[in-house]
């Protein structure tokens, strides 16, 4: 069996990245397009998870543009054969140890416990404050979109 590695995405992940979004069940999916776009535009805020030659998860996220430290996490997911190996958690460090990344934020649907855990994991392993910074209110939405709880996590602290 390969050995996981974590890197950045390039536009040939695009397409395997839109079918873990496509598979995960609870992702808000988007274009492929949107994919091949977020691989090109944004991959030094974005990972892959890769064991041999597939890329079995993934985390797409950008820098805030009023707040450059802050690395906002659009959306993570892992293969569904690949869950439970620490493979999201792996993602998420990688983003943390990338320059100049202080901060993480995220919005999460208060039903979705593995994120919920996810990202208080995230904090507890790098030793960071977490804390709601506010929601998305379902109403805000145009579409049956539940609330998201924006959370703020951070600052990181590099190992001496």
């Amino acid at each position: 069996m390969s050995e996981r590695v974590i890197d950045r995405p390039s536009t040939q992940d695009g397409a395997a990245i839109w079918r873990i979004a496509r598979d995960s069940g609870k992702l808000d999916l988007n274009s492929s397009y949107a994919y091949l776009l977020w691989c090109h535009d944004f991959a030094d805020t974005s990972a892959v998870a890769r064991v041999g030659d597939d890329v079995v998860g993934f985390v797409i996220g950008y820098r805030r543009p009023t707040a450059p430290d802050t690395v906002v996490v659009w959306q993570i997911a892992v293969a569904a054969g690949q869950r439970g190996r620490g493979t999201a958690a792996a993602l998420l460090d990688a983003l943390v140890c990338r320059p100049g990344v202080r901060h993480v934020e995220t919005t999460i649907t208060p039903d979705n416990d593995a994120s919920n855990a996810l990202f208080r994991s995230l904090a507890g392993r790098w030793d960071a404050q977490m804390s709601v910074a506010g929601e998305f209110a379902a109403e805000h939405f145009p579409d049956d979109h539940e609330t998201e709880v924006l959370y703020r996590i951070g600052p990181f602290r590099r190992a001496a």
